[in-house]
């Protein structure tokens, strides 16, 4: 696509460079500091995926072992020390009756001896981590495979990939809704996440029927749809892609679970949680960083959430804060070795309609944000915060979303609903919007590239401001720190503190001694191990 904005190179470069500043010190947060669900997440790479019964509820294995940890005061050395001196005492044990011994006799294994005796134990860690590794190797295998056999939507010229949402509350009602969003036409599939999952520390156990404006992200809920969506791939002839969340106080778990059962896109965002849940500010950039690790190993897109500042402060107005974010998403991501291609950096159509001249506006920051980042799979997102009970008007609203999403090439592209504010769509509704979609997409094809904007016009300078105010944002927030930055509101106008939020307690400061081998290997290894694999990968 060829440039259209007179953008100043120069600023993007020192936005860019600003952004790595202000980074700097999450980095250092990174080294320091582990989390309540990374070790869960550990304990999940390695097997443990099954729930003890309290009370009549399942409680998850692994925040059972991690309490016991917690509870021994051991937690600063990681969960992997002494599952590995566990392990190295019961061989032939699943990775689930592992965890049960543990949590049957806590105190024989949680102990100051275990730490001191590790280097004896390292060789049996090694080992079970890489085994580990490669089982995500071999997932990660299987999807290339498949896409092989199949058309892979990503690879249609001149379209983005149509993203439809299902969510139901029950596993069951979603397949079907999925089958039937997959046959009207859609690419990726997203399951939305349950009301406030977010905010349990703990991932929910076995298949879901009772979510409430959504479906609980569990590891039987991603094991039914993965089966379903393959299913559909399977009868269409393309591949079908599969979406959840990895965010919220499970950050970590999540990515380890969507890993395991071949996702393809998460939701992860740096700050998101922050922001918009509450989440503790440390909590969430250490949590954020390892599930990118495991996020990259597994070649598993994600999908930044930029386009909810919009819901929280104006659109028209506050476009440079959507792109402050999406700078330092970038550096994050680029931290856990992720390719550009694999940052679906998120952005939306959310200007309030009774602007003059409005499509303008969305049009010139749609278009700026994909000549700023052009190896990104841009996902966009409609109009919501406008729309209402008239799906008529709301329908046109998707219509002008379509439009502007297919002439400033996004990448994925979140299909609105004529219903939206009124009820969960219903499958006819999906539909009408695939049709509207595939309508522009098709009959605007590459008008781009026989068009050229006006020199200065009101596109092209609205752009530059936009550009300009980012980088006035940007350089405030390389001055203050980003902990400050949040604390002052910098960011969707909401302010959060550093010790305040859900989940302070589950972070916690390493020892010296403490050990995940998941994070010391992927940090130092997965540049070489994607170089390996790239060849072998490449698909049609």
């Amino acid at each position: 696509m060829k440039k259209q904005l007179n953008l100043s190179k120069s600023k993007i470069q020192d936005c860019r460079k600003m952004a790595k500043k202000i980074s700097a010190p999450v980095f250092n947060l990174i080294a320091e500091k582990s989390s309540w669900s990374i070790e869960r997440a550990t304990l999940r790479l390695y097997g443990v995926d099954d729930a003890l019964k309290q009370s009549g509820l399942d409680y998850p294995l692994c925040n059972a072992v991690v309490d016991e940890l917690r509870k021994s005061k051991m937690e600063m050395y990681g969960v992997t020390p002494f599952w590995m001196y566990a392990r190295s005492k019961h061989t032939s044990l699943s990775a689930n009756d592992l965890a049960r011994v543990i949590c049957e006799k806590p105190s024989d294994y949680f102990h100051y001896q275990v730490i001191e005796n590790y280097p004896k134990l390292a060789k049996l860690a090694e080992k079970e981590t890489r085994e580990a590794i490669n089982h995500l190797l071999k997932v990660r295998d299987d999807r290339y495979k498949l896409k092989r056999k199949l058309q892979d939507p990503a690879q249609v010229k001149n379209r983005p990939m149509l993203y439809l949402i299902v969510a139901t509350g029950n596993i069951y009602d979603d397949v079907e809704q999925a089958k039937s969003a997959a046959r009207s036409g859609g690419d990726v599939i997203a399951v939305i996440r349950s009301t406030a999952q977010s905010l349990l520390d703990y991932v929910p156990h076995g298949a879901t029927t009772e979510g409430f404006g959504g479906t609980y992200a569990t590891q039987k809920n991603f094991q039914i749809m993965r089966q379903a969506l393959d299913e559909v791939s399977l009868e269409l002839g393309r591949y079908i892609r599969l979406v959840n969340y990895s965010s919220g106080l499970c950050m970590s778990e999540i990515a380890a679970m969507a890993a395991q059962e071949r996702l393809d896109f998460l939701l992860n965002d740096a700050m998101y949680g922050i922001l918009f849940r509450d989440i503790n500010m440390q909590r969430t950039l250490v949590d954020q960083h390892f599930s990118r690790l495991v996020i990259t190993l597994s070649d598993i897109y994600i999908n930044t959430g930029e386009d909810n500042y919009l819901t929280t402060a104006d659109a028209y107005e506050n476009g440079h804060q959507v792109l402050a974010s999406q700078f330092i998403n970038e550096c994050f991501a680029e931290n856990a070795h992720m390719n550009k291609d694999r940052m679906g950096l998120g952005h939306a159509f959310e200007m309030n309609p009774k602007i003059p001249n409005v499509f303008h506006w969305e049009l010139a920051r749609a278009l700026m944000t994909r000549e700023i980042f052009p190896e990104h799979p841009l996902k966009y997102m409609p109009s919501t915060k406008y729309k209402s009970t008239d799906i008529f008007y709301s329908h046109l609203m998707d219509a002008v979303f379509n439009l502007i999403g297919r002439m400033t090439g996004q990448g994925i592209q979140l299909l609105g609903m004529a219903t939206e504010a009124i009820h969960t769509p219903y499958m006819m509704d999906r539909y009408m919007s695939v049709v509207n979609a595939t309508y522009m997409f098709n009959g605007i094809g590459d008008i781009m590239e026989e068009m050229q904007l006006k020199k200065n016009g009101k596109i092209d300078k609205y752009a530059q401001k936009v550009l300009d105010d980012t980088h006035k944002l940007l350089k405030s927030m390389e001055k203050n720190g980003l902990y400050k930055s949040i604390e002052k509101g910098e960011l969707a106008h909401v302010k959060r503190t550093i010790d305040g939020g859900k989940g302070y307690e589950g972070v916690f400061l390493k020892d010296k001694k403490y050990v995940n081998l998941f994070a010391s290997i992927l940090t130092k290894e997965l540049p070489q191990i994607k170089k390996k694999l790239k060849s072998k990968e490449k698909v049609r």
